[in-house]
């Protein structure tokens, strides 16, 4: 296999594409699409997402120091992208999008009630980086959508709720699931006949 060189760049794919709510009142609530997003730490739950300075809701999340993280499905898959390219600034996003936005419970930023998961986080840290400021939050509740909850194991089955992916400029739907964490270390179990 040979390797060809490209300069340095953020190729790190797939990502999750993420709506992310922020506002403390519903005359400021907007939504802003982030892909730059991931998982910092366990305990305490923490989690990051970072943003270009000029985007509008920069100023709303680093004034209220909250947000929401909403994963997204292909039913969302238009406003996720519609909410990426247009400006707060300029339109009601919650209005032209067709979705409810509902006050979260241990943040005053607003859930998306369509959205499977919704990540309520508080701004520990703002981490300025060059194209992107990276903001550090502390998750501080998690609300899920009961319909993927099955009744039987009370087990949170979020792959029924058909999630997508940014990748290198395209939104993907998962694909088939081809294992456990673990499963390639785990011992088959020994079936003695009796």
């Amino acid at each position: 296999m040979s390797k060809i060189s490209w300069k340095p760049g953020t190729m790190i794919y797939p990502l999750p594409a993420l709506l992310v709510s922020c506002g403390s009142s519903a005359d400021e609530y907007n939504i802003l699409t982030v892909a730059w997003a991931g998982t910092v730490c366990t305990s305490p739950a923490m989690c990051y997402i970072s943003i270009r300075p000029e985007r509008y809701s920069y100023d709303i999340i680093a004034r209220n120091r909250e947000f929401v993280l909403n994963l997204t499905t292909r039913s969302l898959a238009r406003a996720t992208d519609w909410c990426g390219v247009r400006s707060g600034r300029d339109y009601n996003k919650f209005a032209e999008m067709h979705l409810t936005p509902e006050r979260g419970q241990m943040v005053a930023a607003p859930i998306i009630v369509e959205s499977p998961l919704n990540i309520e986080c508080k701004v520990t840290q703002i981490v300025p980086l060059g194209s992107h400021d990276m903001f550090l939050a502390q998750v501080v509740n998690v609300q899920a959508d009961d319909a993927f909850i099955d009744p039987e194991t009370q087990k949170f089955e979020l792959e029924r709720a058909d999630l997508i992916a940014y990748s290198h400029g395209q939104y993907y739907t998962l694909g088939d699931r081809i294992g456990k964490f673990g499963w390639s270390v785990t011992k088959k179990r020994n079936h003695k006949k009796t």
